[in-house]
């Protein structure tokens, strides 16, 4: 039977405008930190390089150790990630073992979250809310939307690095503008202050954490810092299959008696009739539209699994079925099991009880940035003399067998859903607390 073509499809079908923006946004590495200004600065997004710690009392040095080996850790990447409409500034630093006989346990890659109270932008933020209740008293209701993830992307309108408006490029986030009045325009210069003196006095909040210049911190391992910038995700769209008029599609079935055949077969992958693993498939093709990513970021969103493992089936749990029949006069058709995504596994926050909610992945290319930008600096460091001994013992096999290197495919980061604030001394102006960390290894 003839097939049916689209008339209408032309080449415009592919344009980049028809890409499609979702709610994650892209960690990338975007080049060596040089100023010292950055690197103790805690607003800036890293790779690598020491923490610059939030905390006005510095963390435990433990805090980095490994749970296997007990060894201190290199900072994997260190995200400024404060809440919309939250008084309190917030980072979070994730630490990974590259010891190879750590790879494969648990308590090989640890995050932990920082928060500290801002009193400037706490206040600025009161005054933010009560003009807008005193707005809201001399209109009529409006319809507003339901609530959404504040990091979510959000249409017509340009979010900052990581929803959070834009801090570490010190611009002012963007504003969604009250219902008009008609009758007396309201005066929004105040509220538009909060938002762009907020950026600066992040900034300063920031730059007065503590310091750990005469701590053990300095002297732990590192990887040289990097820039982590960010970007919206852009998926394209499914490619429209070009067929042209005069293509027929025989249907072998076409001479039975029977007529609206599904020949919808005959576009099925052989992917299908093969042995592989369609979780990672669908993993690599997400992935390779920006290959150079290195953490993808969405708040209360679902983490892109690497592969269908254990940690697969915890948090895509299979759902429960009725046994099949085992009887040959009972036939009985049983449909695709359909997995949803579930955090009922994950242990809730130790401090306030809470469930956990996904934050934050760690991606493969991660691994290959920590291990280019070792080696681009070796290769600095090094003489022409300890150039020509490397070599030599690569020829005569004499390296080392202690190899070091990360192994995991991905590592998703679950943190407290209420963003609670209890530090151990029951104060709520700031925290240290460690979060879940679920890590998928590469086999």
């Amino acid at each position: 039977m003839p097939s049916a073509v689209d008339d209408d499809w032309s080449d415009s079908d592919d344009e980049i405008g028809s890409e499609v923006e979702t709610a994650v946004l892209l960690g990338i590495p975007d080049g060596i930190v040089e100023t010292e200004t950055d690197i103790k600065d805690a607003a800036v997004s890293r790779i690598g390089g020491h923490p610059a710690m939030l905390p006005s009392r510095e963390p435990s040095f433990s805090s980095s150790q490994c749970k296997i080996c007990s060894y201190p850790m290199e900072l994997l990447i260190q995200v400024w990630c404060p809440l919309e409409d939250s008084p309190m500034d917030r980072a979070l630093y994730i630490w990974g073992c590259s010891r190879s006989a750590c790879q494969r346990k648990d308590g090989s890659v640890r995050a932990w979250r920082a928060l500290r109270y801002n009193v400037e932008y706490a206040a600025k933020l009161a005054k933010k809310l009560a003009k807008k209740q005193a707005q809201q008293k001399t209109t009529s209701p409006v319809k507003t939307a339901p609530t959404t993830n504040p990091f979510s992307m959000q249409a017509g309108s340009a979010p900052g690095h990581f929803g959070l408006g834009d801090h570490i490029f010190g611009q002012p986030a963007p504003i969604v503008a009250a219902p008009a009045i008609e009758d007396e325009p309201e005066d929004t210069s105040d509220v538009e202050s909060v938002t762009s003196e907020s950026s600066a006095q992040s900034l300063i909040t920031a730059m007065a954490s503590t310091t750990i210049d005469d701590s053990p911190w300095r002297a732990a391992p590192s990887f040289p810092p990097l820039y982590l910038s960010t970007t919206s995700e852009y998926l394209p769209p499914p490619p429209k299959t070009k067929i042209s008029q005069s293509t027929r599609i025989e249907d072998p079935a076409d001479d039975d008696s029977k007529d609206g055949k599904d020949v919808s077969w005959a576009f099925e992958p052989y992917e299908n009739s093969l042995e592989v693993d369609g979780i990672f498939d669908r993993f690599t093709k997400r992935v390779s539209n920006t290959g150079e990513q290195c953490l993808r970021y969405e708040l209360k969103g679902i983490p892109l699994p690497f592969s269908s493992d254990k940690v697969f089936d915890r948090l895509f749990p299979v759902p429960h079925q009725d046994p099949l029949p085992v009887t040959k006069a009972i036939f009985k058709v049983v449909p695709a099991v359909r997995r949803l995504y579930s955090t009922v596994s994950i242990p809730p926050c130790p401090a306030c009880k809470a469930a956990r909610v996904f934050e934050c992945q760690l991606m493969p290319n991660l691994i290959n940035v920590l291990r280019a930008s070792i080696k681009d600096e070796d290769a600095q460091n090094l003489t022409d003399e300890q150039r020509m001994k490397v070599v030599q013992e690569v020829l005569q096999k004499k390296a080392t067998s202690d190899k070091r290197g990360m192994e995991w495919g991905t590592c998703m980061i679950f943190s407290c859903e209420k963003d609670c604030c209890l530090d151990d001394d029951g104060g709520d102006k700031e925290c240290w607390r460690e979060e879940s960390v679920l890590i998928q290894w590469d086999d």
